[in-house]
């Protein structure tokens, strides 16, 4: 079996394998997804007797929407390992970083009936991987764009590519599965879902258990079992969701309604986009909730939609009162496609913006 290892910046080391699953002490190999180093907690000791590795704080890194249509698309043909530019640097930054992947990658199928619709080679993972992208969701408008053709070339590029999808999937099950890896001796369960889908897409759209397809948010009680289940196996539960409303800049009562139910059910933290401009983010019943990244590597049309940036949450499983202490957001402006990272009083000001954005949302600075 070959590995593969990649390291960001902060020590971050992820190893990639393909083949059989094999599990050696603690270190456990899967086909098609990122290894971890598992640990149990069974009082202080793991397999073989040896002590299982302590609990302690790790970052997660989120990005926005993320596709390679226009000039992005020349951009990833001339140079997928730098597809992503300077930004790249903010999520190797991080113990873990997380995209929503608003494309099929796939060159075949048939595109579904409707007005945009975004394909990308399988280099499309290449870019990620190497802007230091752990895991992407799918589970969004564009996620199904050429059909269950394209979705199988995407989970089947995505296995050869060793990234781990979520929120997409051959049935429910999987399209509603967690990915689970072990950071820091912390076991994270990361879910994605979709509560925006074209009225005449959801029957096709949805994955059941006799169908492939996307993981729907509009099915909030279903949603909800799967957060209280990865509750109860996982340390930090993660909620990526592509959510909320074009262009607006204010949580919708949807969107307020969701997060106070992933809040309730176990969720640490609810991060989603779709909107293509910033909402807010901030703490809700001592849950980091953020509304709306905003678009990321993506062609923008200026203003609004080209503010961007990365969202850093650092997560502590022996915390009480909330399991993210700390949460930082770094302004980005997009050019060109490519969010560029804003420094200084440029950055300051961003900042300021966004923390505006909190007076049309139900979410605080800080843990009440």
């Amino acid at each position: 079996m070959s590995e593969r290892r990649r390291r960001g910046r902060g020590g971050r080391s992820v190893a990639l394998a393909a083949g059989l699953a094999v599990v050696t002490g603690t270190a456990l190999l899967s086909a098609g997804a990122a290894v971890a180093v598992m640990s149990r907690d069974d009082g202080g000791t793991g397999r073989n007797g040896e002590r299982a590795a302590p609990k302690r704080p790790f970052t997660v890194a989120f990005g926005g929407d993320v596709h390679f249509e226009g000039v992005l698309r020349a951009r990833l043909d001339a140079a997928p390992d730098t597809a992503f530019g300077p930004i790249a640097a903010r999520l190797k930054g991080a113990d873990l970083a997380m995209v929503n992947l608003e494309t099929a990658i796939t060159a075949g199928g048939t595109q579904a009936p409707k007005q945009f619709a975004f394909r990308a080679p399988p280099t499309a993972f290449r870019a990620l991987r190497s802007a230091g992208v752990d895991v992407a969701t799918m589970a969004n408008n564009h996620g199904m764009d050429f059909g269950e053709t394209g979705l199988n070339d995407s989970l089947a590029a995505g296995r050869r590519a060793g990234m781990p999808l979520v929120g997409i999937g051959r049935n429910a099950a999987e399209a509603y599965k967690p990915y689970t890896v072990t950071v820091k001796g912390s076991r994270v369960a990361v879910i994605g879902a979709t509560q925006v889908l074209d009225d005449n897409l959801v029957q096709a759209w949805t994955a059941t258990d006799a169908k492939a397809g996307l993981a729907s948010a509009k099915n909030a009680p279903r949603l909800v079992q799967e957060v209280r289940a990865a509750r109860k196996a996982a340390d930090i539960v993660i909620v990526n969701l592509h959510w909320g409303q074009e262009l607006n800049s204010c949580a919708t009562p949807v969107q307020r309604q969701l997060a106070a139910q992933l809040a309730d059910a176990g969720a640490d933290a609810i991060v989603g986009s779709h909107a293509h401009v910033l909402q807010a983010g901030g703490y809700l019943k001592g849950k980091y909730v953020h509304y709306g990244l905003g678009n990321f590597l993506f062609y923008n049309s200026g203003g609004r939609t080209a503010q961007s940036g990365v969202l850093t949450l650092t997560f502590d499983p022996r915390g009480k009162a909330t399991r993210v202490p700390k949460a930082d957001w770094s302004p980005a402006v997009i050019g060109n496609g490519v969010p560029q990272p804003l420094e200084g009083a440029a950055a300051q000001q961003a900042r300021s913006r966004w923390e505006s954005l909190r007076s049309c949302a139900d979410v605080r600075p800080a843990p009440a």
